[in-house]
């Protein structure tokens, strides 16, 4: 039971960095190329449609099977070692910044009326908006890649897989 909850952690936690890895490096890029408008449209849409039940299996998912992986495995050295330092990677780096950064500034930017704004007021609105939020998706996108090396290496260390 214990290697299938390690396997699991270890595929969520993939998903949810390759998540975060696909954004940094392709559609922040391409929405970058859009004007203000179709930028904040384009935006707005995404965020409503990540929120949905196999977005929340990965992000979630990944939150509460690493502690617990992190647990079952307490008694090996050094895989234990590993997880943790994976949960606290994900906890601080991914959750941790997706709550108190990208999600205020996801909500801040869901309520924004575009249509009912001035070029003015649009154009002030992804600047506020574009380059914060992608700074902190790299941020994401780094301590992801951290938190699936260190799950990668529990698993190589993990004398029962």
């Amino acid at each position: 039971m214990t290697t299938l909850v390690l396997i699991i952690t270890a595929v969520l936690t993939a998903l949810i960095g390759g998540l975060f890895y696909a954004y940094s490096c392709s559609v922040v890029l391409g929405l970058g190329k859009l004007s203000d408008t179709e930028y904040l449209k384009a935006m707005q849409n995404i965020n409503r449609e990540i929120l949905n039940p196999v977005f929340f299996m990965s992000f979630m998912g990944t939150m509460i099977l690493l502690p617990l992986s992190t647990f079952l495995l307490r008694g090996q050295q050094p895989v234990f070692i590993f997880l943790l330092l994976a949960t606290l990677a994900y906890l601080i780096g991914v959750f941790g910044v997706t709550v108190a950064g990208n999600v205020p500034m996801n909500d801040t930017l869901d309520k924004f009326d575009i249509s009912n704004s001035t070029a003015e007021a649009i154009r002030q609105m992804r600047e506020n908006f574009e380059n914060r939020w992608n700074f902190l998706n790299n941020i994401r996108t780094v301590f992801s890649v951290i938190t699936i090396l260190f799950v990668v290496c529990a698993c190589v260390w993990n004398k029962e897989l």
